[in-house]
């Protein structure tokens, strides 16, 4: 074999290899493209959460500055999507009060949210003896003795969404909930007394960010 056959071989496997390239290619931007446009079609839309309820069981404030809590809430998700199941992946619930947290957070157990279906969760959250910042000890003192106190309770968390067979990359879920909890009035209508707790309806709509 001359040299010259030599070259015009090795210009074929070049054409080869450049066409199986190229054909590869385009099968992998005909199927990203797919991908996106039932994505753009679909458009997920964030879940619907709500908070219901909070039962408080001890709320108190002691010097110098230390918050101990323990409480119980109702939290509910609606997935509004006809077509696009939601994975909820490492969800932590914990609560605050303006910008601090004041109790440890709550790990929520995996779980998969079909299309329109509804998920209720009702975890406990305890903070014992955390240190708040001194201005928020007086703003907190100031609010039990105005008789109502803001706690948001948040959601902190990763989501994946479910098309057919598709399942996108981990989302940031983020959640706050606002909950006005009235300390000075135990005869509130929305109020009930269960044993030494206070369990308040809320039923407030919480601020989603996916």
């Amino acid at each position: 074999m001359t040299a010259k056959d030599c070259g015009h071989h090795e210009e074929n496997r070049k054409k080869i290899y450049r066409r199986l390239f190229a054909a590869f290619l385009g099968v992998t931007i005909a199927v990203l493209f797919i991908i996106l446009l039932v994505w753009l079609i679909l458009r997920p839309t964030k879940p619907h959460f709500i908070l219901q309820d909070a039962t408080v069981y001890a709320f108190n404030l002691s010097s110098p500055n230390l918050l101990t809590s323990s409480l119980q809430i109702t939290l509910s998700s609606r997935n509004p999507n006809d077509r696009i199941g939601i994975y909820y992946d490492k969800i932590d619930v914990y609560a605050a009060y303006h910008s601090q947290q004041i109790s440890l957070p709550t790990r929520l157990p995996p779980s998969y949210q079909g299309h329109k279906d509804i998920t209720v969760w009702s975890p406990f959250l305890y903070g014992t003896a955390v240190p708040v910042a001194p201005y928020l000890a007086v703003s907190l003192s100031q609010d039990q003795v105005a008789g109502t106190v803001l706690v948001n309770i948040r959601v902190d968390g990763r989501v994946r969404w479910k098309v057919g067979t598709f399942i996108s990359g981990k989302y940031h879920l983020y959640v706050n909930c606002p909950a006005y909890i009235d300390f000075g009035n135990r005869n509130n209508n929305n109020a009930v007394v269960v044993g030494s707790a206070m369990k308040y309806q809320l039923i407030m709509d919480c601020h989603v960010d996916v």
